[in-house]
C-alpha cells in the first residue's frame, strides 16, 4: 500500500528521484500516465493489469468510455528507475500535470500520483475545506 507525502525536484533533463519507501513497492519497472485532478499516476504492474483489464471491459459504444479509454493509455509509458532512484517524466506527462520543478509525491493506497507543488497546495487547501462533507457523501459507498 502506498501512504505519505513527499516534496522532491525535476531537474533540468526532467529527472525525478522516487522515494525509496515507494521504490520497493513499484518494482524494477512500472507504468506512468495522465492522471485525473491535473496530476500524473503512477502504478505498479499488478495494478496497471488490473486497471488495463477493467477499462478493456468498457463498452466501446459509448463515447465516454473510448474517450478515457484513449487518453489514460495514450499517456501512458513504462518505467525503470536509474541507478540514483530516479525516472524520466516524459515532456507530454510534465505538460499534462504543469510540472516544472518542485513535485510532491503522494501514496494513494495502490498507486502514486506525482503532483506539481503548487497544484496539489490548491487541490489540497481546497479539498481539506470540504473534507467534511466529502466524507458524508462517501458513506453511501459503504465506506
Amino acid at each position: 500500500m502506498f501512504m505519505g507525502e513527499f516534496q522532491h525536484t525535476v531537474d533540468s533533463k526532467g529527472r525525478l528521484a522516487i522515494p525509496s519507501k515507494f521504490r520497493e513497492e513499484l518494482g524494477e519497472s512500472f507504468v506512468i500516465t495522465r492522471g485525473l485532478d491535473g496530476c500524473i499516476f503512477v502504478y505498479p504492474m499488478n495494478e496497471w493489469s488490473n486497471m488495463e483489464g477493467k477499462l478493456k471491459s468498457l463498452p466501446l459504444t459509448k463515447a465516454d468510455a473510448r474517450a478515457f479509454v484513449r487518453f489514460f493509455f495514450s499517456g501512458a509509458t513504462e518505467c525503470e528507475v536509474d541507478k540514483q532512484g530516479r525516472i524520466l517524466l516524459p515532456q507530454n506527462l510534465r505538460e499534462h500535470a504543469k510540472i516544472d520543478k518542485e513535485v510532491v509525491i503522494i501514496g494513494v493506497s495502490t498507486r502514486v500520483e506525482v503532483w506539481a507543488k503548487e497544484r496539489w497546495r490548491d487541490y489540497s487547501n481546497e479539498a481539506g475545506e470540504s473534507f467534511e462533507d466529502i466524507a458524508e457523501k462517501i458513506v453511501d459507498l459503504g465506506i
